[in-house]
């Protein structure tokens, strides 16, 4: 019997995807502050600190969980949706950018566990727990720009995680994995991940690769993401600078 709630899901979309839960009265699901799309009749929702795991948690513990959000840069509460009402009613979710919705089964990981970067959680069955998990490499935070400070989902129940662009699973059999830092999404426990130095100092320079690369290593699957929304932004950014100039342009010409 599984300690978190079971919840029904369907994603809708391609690259700016939808998510819709589906819950049966006094089923709970809890997702980021500012992440719901729409919900049916009988959804109630409050904002709470912290997501609810341990309903038994102490203020103290609760303010333990809001220092550690705020040091993932999430926001320092989270919203539970809760199904009042009779029959079936739906509550939707969408990611801040587009990209790709994964469906996690958590009681199907191993070890009932998931490490993700800290910006990818979108929502979760209520009884998982959502907490800070530090990269033991002090070289992840340093140079890496990615991936020292983490999340590890926990639980036996669904979360959903997104990821920007499409998504690739990867399943390393005691083998070595190099990604590039802001492509990694999430990993299982027995994955281990540190940031490395890409390559001789004129590939650093001149490979256009990043100084920096992650390297996965162990036996476990492995989640990566083409579009990091660090360089999404980064790609439109010159793009939206000369829109601004030649409208600029244009406008003076006109006048």
């Amino acid at each position: 019997m599984r300690n978190s709630h079971e919840i029904d899901y369907k994603i809708f979309g391609n690259d700016i995807q939808v998510l819709e839960i589906e819950l049966d009265p006094n089923e709970t699901v809890i997702a980021e502050a500012g992440a719901m799309v729409y919900m049916e009749e009988g959804i109630d929702f409050q904002t709470k600190m912290g997501d609810g795991s341990n309903p038994t948690q102490s203020i103290l513990g609760k303010l333990a969980s809001m220092g550690s959000r705020l040091l993932t840069g999430e926001s320092l509460f989270m919203t539970h949706f809760t199904h009042r009402g009779y029959g079936k009613s739906r509550v939707a979710f969408s990611a801040p950018y587009p990209g790709t919705i994964l469906p996690i089964d958590l009681g199907q990981v191993l070890g009932n566990q998931l490490i993700v970067q800290k910006d990818a959680f979108l929502a979760a069955a209520l009884g998982t727990k959502v907490a800070m998990h530090f990269n033991q490499k002090l070289g992840a935070g340093l140079f890496g720009g990615e991936g020292f400070i983490l999340q590890k989902l926990s639980g036996d129940g669904l979360a959903f995680i997104h990821a920007g662009g499409t998504i690739v699973e990867k399943q390393l059999n005691n083998q070595t994995l190099r990604v590039d830092t802001g492509c990694v999404v999430a990993f299982e426990p027995g994955i281990d991940f540190s940031v490395q130095r890409a390559g001789g100092l004129k590939s650093m320079i001149f490979g256009g690769e990043g100084i920096f690369l992650a390297t996965l290593r162990g036996t476990g699957r492995v989640w990566l993401q083409s579009m990091p929304v660090k360089k999404l932004i980064e790609a439109l950014m010159p793009r939206g600078e000369n829109a601004k100039k030649e409208g600029g342009f244009m406008s003076n010409f006109l006048e």
